[in-house]
């Protein structure tokens, strides 16, 4: 167990790269990890690593054939997400894992956007390393795990009392632990008909927006995407407009990734995918969440069609086709 998620993707691949360096110096991410394994790579690449970052599909999606031919003789672990944070498209992790299969080279999954989303069974997918979150499946923050494979070896990077088999020092967090432990039995039992219901809230909200507000478009995947999200692009218009609008009228909406909305670049994913950064910026990402309810979609779309459209007539940069 970890402090979090960010803690765990630490763990998985500063400490197994480490710990295996004599076996190879060369490690495979995508360009649409989550802001934490970017970073990571770039620590790794500090300590000398090489890092690869192979690029998706207009979709965000990344081809188990051209990661395959990233790896060399020197690769020693793969790092993809098993759903993207913000377009919420599904990477393929069982054909990638298959793929791995027999080639020395660990797969280290990063699961906490799809975590409470979509089934996660590590019996039936041969991930060797997996990164989990407790305050996305509504446990207590400041929690998270990190799966190991039996076999697989770590070095620690906290340093102390040897607890957690050696690999995380420092007091376990009991409480949290146990929350998380909750929410997990809870978020397990639910998600067969909460998935259903999810996915029905997305769909609708797609399928509205996309027939009654001219010139949008979705980000992601069409069908290969967490049942909870809805990504949309507008042209002519800033994504952070939008947002300001919206949270006026009382609707929470976000621009991109909440861990780096600090800055105000383009998404390094919509960007991955091919966008170009004016398009990037005029996106919107919208979450649904256990709350959430048929009438939030009505309220939303009562309020977004005449935000977009005022927003365009103040706009230089739209033209209506």
């Amino acid at each position: 167990f970890t402090s979090g998620a960010t803690e765990a993707d630490n763990l998985a691949l500063i400490g197994y790269a480490r710990r295996n360096r004599r076996s190879g110096s060369h490690v495979v991410i995508t360009e649409v990890e989550h802001i934490s394994i970017l970073n990571l790579g770039k620590f790794l690449e500090q300590e000398g690593f090489r890092v690869t970052r192979v690029p998706p599909d207009r979709y965000g999606r990344v081809s188990p054939e051209k990661l395959r031919a990233r790896l060399t003789e020197q690769t020693i672990l793969v790092s993809v997400g098993w759903a993207n944070n913000e377009i919420g498209t599904i990477q393929p992790i069982a054909a990638i894992a298959e793929m791995l299969v027999g080639t020395g080279v660990a797969f280290h999954v990063d699961a906490v956007a799809a975590e409470g989303q979509i089934p996660l069974d590590m019996s039936k997918v041969p991930v060797d390393l997996l990164s989990i979150s407790s305050n996305d499946i509504y446990g207590p923050q400041g929690v998270g795990a990190l799966f190991v494979r039996k076999g697989v070896r770590l070095a620690p990077v906290m340093i102390g009392g040897g607890q957690e088999r050696g690999l995380r020092s420092g007091t376990e967090n009991l409480a949290g632990i146990v929350g998380m432990a909750a929410a997990a039995r809870i978020a397990s039992q639910e998600l067969p008909q909460e998935s259903v219901r999810l996915a029905a809230l997305r769909d609708k909200l797609i399928g509205r927006v996309l027939s009654e507000i001219p010139d949008s478009h979705l980000n992601g995947h069409p069908t290969e995407r967490l049942p909870n999200n809805a990504h949309f692009r507008f042209e002519g218009i800033e994504g952070e407009s939008l947002v300001l609008s919206l949270r006026d009228a009382g609707i929470a909406a976000s621009t991109g990734s909440a861990c780096s909305s600090k800055t105000l670049e383009p998404s390094h994913t919509l960007i991955s995918c091919g966008l170009l950064h004016e398009e990037a910026h005029g996106s919107l990402e919208l979450t649904f969440g256990r709350f959430s309810k048929e009438q939030d979609v009505d309220r939303l779309m009562e309020v977004l069609p005449g935000v977009v459209e005022r927003l365009r007539r103040l706009s230089p940069l739209y033209r209506k086709k």
